[in-house]
């Protein structure tokens, strides 16, 4: 990596947080480019590399002759906006959690049902030592995430696993948080017994509605806890 590209990967992680943490508001106005470059300590093409980044991932539109104006990132944003919120995930709210739970309420019954019924034996396999698995956050976070990931593996779309992949660096803190309740792991030790059941008889129609269901009971939990 350049010291230029290196200038301008800090300077953009910055902006995002900047504007994560509201000091730039959604239809606000970035600083020109030569405050910035004052500001940062660098040369003005260092600074418009940057902008350039955080408008083609959705975070701002650059206006020629005009400073750039800062999106509202969750309608104008993409999967490279969504990448860089996790990496700040810092700035994560409760909310933005709930967010992650919808979403995975939309997409896990799907890839459950396609992993058993493309790959019935390897599920069985994922699930056969739930009595190993310990009482604690910890331990529920971590099967969880691994279930998760590896049945999206087995499914025939694999822009599924592709997604989750960019959850690794938050996944685990998020369950952790969720799985401290006790009622939540005793959901979701049923969930997996019921899930194991299903995928030993080959019905990946029973667990895709298991999983929906599951999915569901989760988010609401989640969305009276938080309130």
């Amino acid at each position: 990596m350049t010291e230029k590209e290196s200038s301008s990967d800090k300077i953009e992680h910055e902006l995002i947080q900047s504007i994560l943490a509201g000091f730039y508001c959604v239809r606000s106005t970035l600083p020109p480019e030569r405050e910035l470059a004052k500001q940062f300590g660098v040369g003005r093409p260092t600074i418009r590399e940057a902008l350039q980044r955080l408008g083609r991932s959705g975070w701002i539109t650059g206006r020629k002759g005009m400073p750039a104006m800062v999106n509202d990132y969750w309608r104008s944003g993409n999967l490279t906006t969504l990448v860089n919120i996790i990496e700040n995930h810092q700035s994560m709210t409760d909310d933005f959690i709930g967010y992650l739970l919808e979403l995975r309420s939309s997409l896990t019954p799907t890839y459950i049902r396609d992993a058993i019924t493309y790959n019935q034996p390897k599920v069985v396999a994922l699930l056969a030592n739930l009595e190993s698995l310990e009482d604690c956050e910890e331990s529920y976070a971590a099967f969880d995430w691994h279930l998760q990931k590896s049945c999206a593996g087995l499914a025939a779309n694999p822009i599924y696993l592709l997604i989750l992949n960019s959850f690794d660096s938050i996944y685990e803190e998020m369950a952790r948080r969720y799985f401290s309740v006790k009622d939540y792991r005793d959901l979701s030790s049923n969930y997996y017994k019921c899930l194991l059941q299903a995928a030993l008889n080959g019905d990946a129609t029973e667990a895709e509605r298991l999983s929906k269901a599951t999915m569901e009971k989760s988010l609401t939990l989640w969305k009276a806890r938080i309130k």
